[in-house]
């Protein structure tokens, strides 16, 4: 069943997109123009009349919004996809139905919310793709989109209903974006689901116009959302935060009255929650995570399976995890056999899953976390133990981190000491998860420092780079020169944690998750060498220049230096403000200098 687009909704109903517009501006044209849509009147003055069209303002938050139902003779069928124009391939359509409901011994009853993540098919070109990308440059390295994957974000419910031929009214309202804000989804979902499930589609639409209005998700901007009747109130983080902290609060001191709900984090899991079972073997964990080893959680329900995950994967930040990771996975999942397979090592992915069949299909794993039902706030599980795998037959095998792993690094009990004396003193789990963050956070920066030291000293001297020859090269990374680093200037300087650490580096050396870090720190110190390139560049006297070299050379170099600042626009080079302008302030100087016909020439060849 397809909702009709919005009847009567003018222009009046777009919401301001102007910084994208502005910040855009020289972009090409979104790839995609929605099904009927139009483009806005062009007396407004909110960014319209540059070509933005409806559902843009929707479409920087949410790809879509699907209802899944159940039919006695198809199964899970998704009855609505919102804003009608969304496309979804079959396969993936496939994949949001099995997704989106429990496994039927899951035995959820009332309302169950979770998240999933699954691949994207290959070959679509996603709308609005160049004028959202600029945000990406400002988040932190965990929190950018990946190209590859959708989030799909879940409020399922299940109730007796004796009308129906099943005796159980089962639906979910599902969320599909690509963007990584757990929390954030999860409470806007709380919202709106319930009343959802009571008023039907015109409640979807108006809820979906409101998020048509919302204002760009700008990282360090605090944002105001109104979505029906409630204002949420959140801050995305940036790349320039001081890891471990949240800003909305500081942001807060004066009360709001028309404020609802001010949310502390965008995307942060209750990590203490998560942890509870198994905080004797976090440190393990860390380590099993930040190595890239393959991992099953093995949990009771999609809700336990994926906060699961996404604290395993949220423990190394602000190291981001590279590998793939599934919240919730089924048996139906498309990439079922390609990571269930027998025939070769199980991959580099964390999976959360609920049915039992996994116990066997997964047996060849090596790392499996058995959890049980995870408890609420304030009551603490029996912990689990360290178990060989030959022991895990069933899903119904006691809870236990199954794994014959020996880590690197000796357990630190004082971290344990803590979290032991909070839960006899009942502190409150958001406390616990902070202190459990914290540590995480600065075991994961303790390792990564003298990483980060050896690779800064890979860049070459500021004074050689000429304006005249390309910019230098980096260093090559060689491990063993940065093994001899570690006995001055390793982990021992900011961590009182004993054990191998050498060992672990050079496991880390062959992860997945070095390689996606030092793929990202090498892109960024090509970009800063470029940069310097460019302000040596600026501050050469280009005319004199030009008086001892021929209109050919003069050419060329104005074409080069044109090149130049659409490199610097294209790739988002970390210039000082003004140095493209002084560089274009450079071309039309060269420029007014040549004879009169190689001007219009030179000046007809645009930034293209």
């Amino acid at each position: 069943m397809a909702l009709r687009g919005p009847a009567g909704l003018g222009p009046g109903s777009r919401g301001p997109l102007d910084e994208v517009v502005a910040a855009a501006e020289g972009c090409e044209a979104p790839a995609l123009v929605a099904a009927g849509g139009t483009l806005e009147d062009d007396e407004e003055d909110d960014g319209r009349g540059r070509g933005l069209l409806r559902w843009d303002g929707f479409s920087a938050w949410l790809h879509c919004v699907c209802v899944v139902g159940f039919d006695l003779e198809l199964g899970q069928a998704v009855e609505v996809i919102y804003p009608q124009h969304s496309k979804l391939t079959d396969k993936e359509k496939t994949n949001i139905c099995y997704l989106s409901f429990p496994d039927s011994n899951s035995g959820c009853l009332g309302d169950t919310q979770f998240c999933f993540r699954f691949r994207q098919s290959s070959g679509r070109r996603v709308s609005l793709h160049c004028l959202l990308d600029q945000f990406d440059k400002d988040l932190p390295v965990y929190l950018k989109k990946d190209p590859a994957y959708f989030y799909g974000y879940v409020y399922f419910r299940q109730v007796r209903d004796k009308t129906l031929k099943r005796g159980y009214f089962q639906k979910s309202l599902v969320l599909i974006s690509k963007l990584p804000y757990i929390h954030f989804f999860h409470t806007v979902l709380k919202q709106i689901a319930p009343e959802y499930f009571e008023k039907n589609e015109p409640y979807l639409e108006a809820a979906c116009n409101d998020v048509d209005r919302w204002p760009a998700p700008v990282p360090g901007k605090t944002l105001h959302l109104p979505i029906m009747g409630v204002v949420m109130k959140v801050r995305i983080p940036t790349c320039y935060d001081k890891p471990g902290t949240t800003q909305i609060v500081q942001l807060t001191q004066q009360v709001d009255t028309h404020i609802s709900v001010i949310l502390p984090t965008v995307h942060e899991v209750d990590l203490f929650r998560c942890f509870c079972p198994v905080f004797l073997h976090s440190q393990m964990l860390w380590e099993l995570v930040l190595l890239g080893e393959p991992l099953v959680v093995m949990a009771p329900s999609p809700s336990e399976s994926s906060e699961t995950v996404l604290a395993l994967v949220n423990c190394i930040s602000p190291l981001k995890y590279f590998s793939d990771f599934r919240p919730y996975f089924t048996i139906h999942d498309s990439e079922f056999k390609e990571y269930t397979t027998r025939t070769q090592a199980p991959p580099s992915v964390i999976l959360g899953v609920t049915n039992p069949f996994f116990a066997k299909t997964l047996q060849h794993w090596p790392h499996i976390i058995r959890i049980g039902d995870l408890k609420p706030a304030g009551e603490i599980p029996k912990q689990v133990k360290v178990k060989k795998l030959k022991n895990l037959k069933t899903l119904d095998s006691k809870p236990g981190v199954y794994t014959s792993y020996k880590p690197y690094l000796n357990r630190d009990e004082e971290i344990i000491k803590q979290l032991q004396k909070g839960v006899q003193q009942k502190r409150p789990s958001e406390a616990q998860s902070v202190i459990l963050r914290r540590y995480f956070l600065e075991l994961t920066q303790s390792f990564i420092i003298p990483l980060e030291r050896y690779v800064a000293s890979l860049m070459p001297l500021q004074k050689s780079i000429s304006p005249w020859k390309s910019p230098p090269q980096l260093r090559q990374f060689l491990p063993e020169e940065f093994m001899k680093t570690l006995e001055k200037t390793g982990p021992q300087l900011t961590s009182r944690i004993k054990g191998d650490w050498i060992g672990l580096y050079r496991h880390f050396l062959k992860s997945p998750n070095f390689d996606g870090w030092f793929k990202t720190r090498r892109k960024e110190m090509t970009q800063k060498l470029e940069a310097l390139h460019l302000e040596a560049l600026c501050e050469e006297d280009l005319l004199l220049w030009i008086q001892k070299h021929t209109e050919v050379e003069i050419v060329d170099l104005v074409l080069k230096l044109k090149n130049k600042l659409l490199q610097a626009d294209r790739e988002h080079l970390p210039v000082k403000p003004d140095t493209l302008e002084k560089l274009r302030t450079h071309i039309d100087a060269i420029i007014l200098a040549l004879p009169e016909d190689l001007q219009g020439i030179l000046l007809k060849t645009g930034m293209t």
